[in-house]
């Protein structure tokens, strides 16, 4: 089990760095967290950490964005917020994706929970009243 609170955006680095040092061994990680509650904003610092000096932002309307690494690993970052049902997950090559062996960070995992892989990291990021998040993972 992860766990770490967040004050401020600053803390982010340290945060990602230990984040993955923790799961070092995985590669489909699912992010659970309100609309807003920092689950892009922490998957852009994964990236950072990672080497990846792409443009990273949500993949809303085209469900996956992929980024390269500075040793040319390449990782997905989903966003199936927008999808209606399992079949548009199939349709786009999810299993492709999943199972190659990248880094693969999943927003709005609800939608897709019952083709999760075994050995899914879950990440769930609440915030709190006064903006502090609290960041807390395992795998399933």
């Amino acid at each position: 089990m992860y766990n770490a609170h967040i004050k401020t955006v600053a803390e982010l680095p340290k945060v990602a760095k230990s984040f993955l040092k923790a799961f070092e061994n995985d590669r489909v990680f699912a992010f659970y967290g309100k609309m807003g509650a920092g689950k892009t904003t922490f998957i852009k610092r994964l990236c950072r950490e990672l080497g990846s000096a792409d443009n990273i932002t949500s993949p809303s309307f085209a469900l996956i964005n992929e980024y390269t690494t500075s040793d040319g690993t390449v990782v997905y970052h989903f966003d199936f917020y927008r999808i209606k049902n399992i079949a548009e997950a199939f349709d786009m090559g999810y299993e492709d994706y999943i199972y190659s062996g990248n880094y693969c960070f999943i927003e709005w995992p609800e939608k897709i929970e019952e083709i999760l892989p075994d050995g899914v990291v879950e990440v769930r990021i609440e915030e709190s009243e006064d903006g502090t998040r609290t960041i807390s993972a395992q795998r399933l």
